[in-house]
């Protein structure tokens, strides 16, 4: 016996209550706060905040790490500067 055969002795059903909105958004759960969050973000690319919030990050980013990179460099030439004073010192001091 087939499929459709089986379903034909069952004989007739009722179709379940089509869902509500909310029913749907309920079912749905984060799926639908992503595509508002990808919608927002979308309008800010679009009106050019994004780009200026990410390249205004990168560029902080990158003068924080310089100013601490140039921190070490400096202590560095200062201790150098010290040291050769040191030796220079030595050498004519006799």
């Amino acid at each position: 016996m087939s499929r459709n055969d089986d379903l034909l002795e069952q004989g007739p059903r009722e179709a379940p209550e089509p869902e509500t909105a909310e029913e749907r958004s309920k079912r749905m759960g984060l799926k639908t706060a992503g595509g508002g969050v990808a919608a927002g973000g979308i309008g800010l690319a679009k009106a050019g905040v994004l780009g200026k919030l990410l390249l205004w990050l990168f560029v902080w980013n990158g003068v924080s790490t310089a100013w601490r990179i140039g921190g070490w460099v400096a202590i560095l030439i200062v201790a150098g500067l010290v040291g050769a004073y040191v030796l220079y010192r030595r050498s004519h001091a006799t």
